[in-house]
Parts: structure tokens; sequence; C-alpha cells
């Protein structure tokens, strides 16, 4: 062989070994980034999942997937959404980040939906270290675990209920009947307005437990109807929710105040009860479009990707997490523990404000409490952050 074909033969071998050692480092640039979760797709939990956190995961995924892909420390990278039914049940939820964050090692996590559901997959994410930015958990107990890769983007039962005990108070109520679903959400937002009522000068007049799924508050109804009470309170559940809504007017119980908690900022409320129906009733909110600019944006992709609106309260913690999870991957790439120290000790910029995390807790955005007006879910206390004034007098239910 001549010197020269050799030459070119050794210099095509050493083009072919220096692009195999390339080779893996560009597959992994273009390889997606894959995102796993699990979703209560079935069984109680649907409706608040379906609402709150599933349609933001997909309009997400499908925004930045039009933009080329998730921003990866400059580097756009295709969103893989791994994902699957937990059927409203724990065991599977952990099963499922168990099989997620350990065999199959994703590279980031999404959280499943509810309390419940958070509290029991929590100390598994901290163990294999995946940040956790939770928009639908709401408890003091979480915040208690000292978790440091696990975050909340609600406000939590003590500033809800400061805020609840403000508005009610600054507007004259004198007693107060509540009812509280027997779970971890119901005992602890239930434990938290007993203090917020020491001082206030609000005599709690009732105050019943019921067991998840009930089907029927009625009795519960009548008695504190009986009692006249100037406002009611329910830490209630959507399917609750809308049950003592619909029971309440059957029986004529309605007090100056009635406020009940998840599922009452949900569009669903409106459409069920109806606009008229709804008018002045409160509950757990914390941005509508009126928020800011931002909020307006995201409302308006949300309703034409999803042909539906998104709530008032937990979609708009559920986008907020997801800005944050984005300008964290596209500072530090996918490094789970610097995305972790980025999300525990930056002030975010969101939707909804500024969020920043003292511990596992959001101690940016204070308690708010929303109501039903003229169609739109309003924020109305406290009043610097009210996108409309207070009815102090709901109306009769129609």
């Amino acid at each position: 062989m001549a010197l020269s074909n050799r030459r070119v033969m050794m210099q095509k071998t050493a083009a072919a070994v220096g692009a195999m050692a390339v080779a893996p480092q560009l597959m992994a640039q273009n390889a997606p980034v894959r995102i796993g979760y699990s979703m209560s797709r079935t069984g109680p939990w649907t409706g608040g999942a379906q609402t709150s956190q599933e349609p933001n995961f997909l309009l997400w995924a499908e925004q930045q997937n039009a933009a080329g892909g998730l921003d990866v420390k400059g580097v756009r990278r295709k969103i893989e959404l791994i994902s699957s039914d937990d059927r409203s049940d724990v065991e599977t939820v952990v099963r499922t980040y168990e099989k997620l964050m350990g065999s199959d090692k994703v590279d980031l996590v999404l959280p499943p939906w509810g309390s419940n559901a958070n509290f029991a997959v929590a100390p598994l994410a901290n163990r294999f270290q995946y940040p956790f930015l939770a928009p639908t958990a709401l408890s003091r107990r979480l915040v208690e675990l000292k978790l440091p890769y696990f975050f909340l983007l609600l406000q939590q039962p003590k500033p809800m209920c400061d805020a609840l005990v403000d508005m009610l108070k600054a507007n004259g109520v004198k007693s107060v009947a509540v009812i509280y679903v027997d779970d971890l959400f119901g005992l602890e937002n239930y434990a938290a307005l007993k203090v917020a009522l020491q001082g206030s000068g609000i005599n709690m007049v009732e105050d019943k437990s019921y067991p998840g799924g009930v089907k029927d508050l009625s009795p519960v109804l009548r008695s504190m109807k009986d009692k006249n009470p100037d406002a009611f309170v329910g830490f209630t559940y959507p399917p609750d929710t809308i049950l003592a809504s619909r029971q309440a007017k059957e029986i004529g119980f309605n007090p100056k105040f009635f406020y009940a908690s998840v599922g009452t900022a949900f569009p669903l409320y409106k459409n069920v009860i109806t606009a008229a129906g709804a008018e002045g009733v409160l509950g757990m909110g914390s941005w509508n479009s009126k928020t800011s600019p931002g909020a307006k944006a995201y409302f308006d992709a949300h309703v034409a990707s999803q042909k539906k609106e998104p709530d008032r309260w937990a979609s708009g913690a559920c986008w907020a997490g997801l800005e944050i999870l984005t300008n964290a991957v596209k500072a530090h790439g996918l490094d789970r523990k610097a995305i972790r120290d980025y999300v525990a000790n930056t002030t975010h910029k969101t939707i909804l404000g500024d969020i920043k995390f003292q511990g596992s807790e959001n101690v940016g955005t204070p308690g708010t409490v929303g109501q039903w007006q003229n169609g739109e879910f309003e924020v109305v206390w406290p009043q610097k952050l009210a996108t409309a004034k207070l009815n102090p007098n709901k109306p009769a239910w129609k």
C-alpha cells in the first residue's frame, strides 16, 4: 500500500474513533429528558388531579417541546413524560415512585395529587434525592419532617386560616360553624382554625368531622342552621364541597359567609352549582387572570390547549412550580442536588408573585381567601392582593 493511501486510511480511522468517543455525549445531549409521575385518573382523587395538576403537566411539556425542548443548561432537549394512573391509592403512588426513581432512574419527577399521597412519597423522594415541588399538598406535618428535597407550594393551614379569621373578624362575624374531613388535610386545617380563632371574639358554635366519601351532610347542616351562625366553614374536598353547597341550598342554610375549601375555586363548582348559585361563596384561592400579566398568559394558554379553565387555587401553584423547575434546569442542568439548592435558596419570580422557601414551606405567598363574583373567583383577602372587593353578605342560594 502506498504511503499516501496508508496515511488517508489512518486519518479516516482516527476520525471514526474520535466520532465514537464523541457520540455518547452527543446522544446524551439529544436524548429526551425523562420526567416521571403518577396521577389519579380514576378513583376519588380524580376531580382534583385532573383539574389542578395533570392538565398543567401536559401544557408545560407541550409548550417546552414546541420551543424545541426543555432548556438543559443551554441545550434544548425534548420532554418525555412517563406517567401512570395511581387509581387514587396511596400504596400505588409509593410503588410507582419507587420504580421511577429507583429502577427506572428517570431524570426528574413531578408530584402526585393531594396531601396524603405527597406525605407518603415525600420521604422516598428525599432518600432518592429527587427535588419535589408539590402544588397540592397542604400539611404542617410535611413541613415538620424537614426533608431538604421536598417543597410545598401551597399556603399552609396557618396562613390560610389566619387570613380567613382576619377577614371574618374585620367584617363583624361573631359565630362560626365548622365541618372538616377526617384526614390529614381536614384535621390540620381544623386545628389551625381553632388557634386562629383564639382571642378573635368569634365563637365556634358547632364543629363536626365527617369521613371521606360522605354521601349525606344534611343532618349536621340542619343542626348548624338551627344555631344561626354568621359564618360556615368547611374543610372539604371537591365532592364534599359540592355536596355541602347543594344540601345547604336544599335546607335553606345561608349564613352571611359560606366558605368551603378544595373545589370551590374549580370551574366545575360554578358549572355544577351555576354562576348565580355560586355567587358570594368563599373558598381557598390565591390567584386569577388579573393577578399578573404572566397569570393572564398562562390562563389563556391553558384554555387554548386543554379546552378548559384552570382552577383559581392549586393550578396557579402548579404552574409556578413548573416555572421554578424550568429555571432551575436552565441554570443547573439535570444535577438534582444543584436543582434542590437553587430551589431552596432563590427568591423565584412566578405568576403568583415572589415565592421563597423556608425549609419546605413557601413563605413568599400569603394566605388568601377567594369569592365567586359574577362568574369569576376573585381574590378578596387580604386587601393588598385582592382582585375584587369582598361581598360581606352572601345572597340567597339560587
